[in-house]
């Protein structure tokens, strides 16, 4: 706070191109002396004694580590500790909350989006000035040998550091608290669904690649279903007939007689006949 309130105003001035140029002179000048100090070093191969010595220390090290790590007493988490950490992680937020200060929102103008458009170029391109040559090695049997090793290797010493665990029963609170979150989770999927998703098109150019494509589908379907047709024809599929099914056939087969020859339209006439008949017998 003190060093910050002896730092009077500055005046924030433009970065020009002679900045530019002075600082990767500047740059190329640290690299240059820097590597001037470095001495000549002779390499030396890797010798099975010397991984021999560093799997020895490596395995030192870690024994000397578990030898100095005393016993511990696990204790249970109660539900007062829940309460506890569950407090302290609102307190937190709270506190995070209070702290921030108002900020002013300023909107995006395409001036800003063509400045960061071009920052982003800067940065790929020179990026990929910056990468320097490299020699591809082919993978050969040997490496894939060993990558396997060192993978089965590693899950050895996975499996031998986990400790055992104590099955809880899933009792009935459980199974309510899990459906329960099953359920929330599910309306809030909904929600979000129909606030963005939910009536919204996609919509896709109908460009000249996708029309052949789509051509060359229904011409592919067109194919395939008559090759299926013709592979089909003449097969039928065998049922089992019984009483209720020929029943309920013979009833088809009527009322189809009946619509195509028309005998229900007389057997109406015929009835009405005899309706004006009876009345006439009884008026007379």
């Amino acid at each position: 706070v003190l060093y910050k309130e002896s730092v009077g105003t500055g005046t924030p001035t433009p970065i020009t191109p002679e900045m530019e140029r002075v600082k990767r002179n500047q740059e190329i000048c640290s690299s240059v002396l820097y590597k001037e100090n470095i001495g000549k070093a002779t390499p030396t191969p890797v010798t099975p004694e010397m991984e021999r010595v560093k799997r020895n220390q490596e395995i030192i090290s870690s024994v000397l580590y578990k030898e100095n790590v005393g016993k511990v007493t696990p204790t249970p988490i109660t539900p007062e500790m829940e309460r506890v950490k569950r407090n302290q992680e609102i307190i937190s937020s709270v506190l995070y909350k209070e702290n921030l200060g108002r900020a002013t929102p300023t909107p995006i103008t395409p001036e800003m989006e063509r400045v960061k458009r071009n920052q982003e170029h800067i940065s790929s391109v020179v990026y990929k000035e910056g990468l320097g040559k490299a020699t591809p090695t082919s993978v050969t049997p040997e490496m894939e040998r060993v990558k396997r090793n060192q993978e089965h290797i590693s899950s050895v010493l996975y499996k031998e550091h986990l400790a055992k665990g104590t099955p809880t029963p899933m009792t009935p609170e459980m199974e309510r608290a899990k459906r329960n979150q099953e359920n929330i989770s599910s309306v809030l999927y909904s929600d979000s669904f129909r606030k963005q998703v939910q009536g919204k098109a996609a919509y896709v150019l109908d460009t000249p690649e996708l029309r052949r494509v789509r051509e060359t589908q229904k011409h592919i379907s067109t194919v395939k279903y008559h090759e299926d047709f013709e592979k089909s024809k003449g097969s039928f599929t065998p049922v089992v007939t019984d009483p209720i099914t020929e029943r309920v056939k013979k009833n088809m087969q009527d009322f189809s007689d009946i619509s195509y020859r028309g005998i229900q339209r007389r057997v109406v006439e015929m009835e009405r006949k005899r309706v004006d008949q009876d009345q006439e017998n009884l008026t007379g």
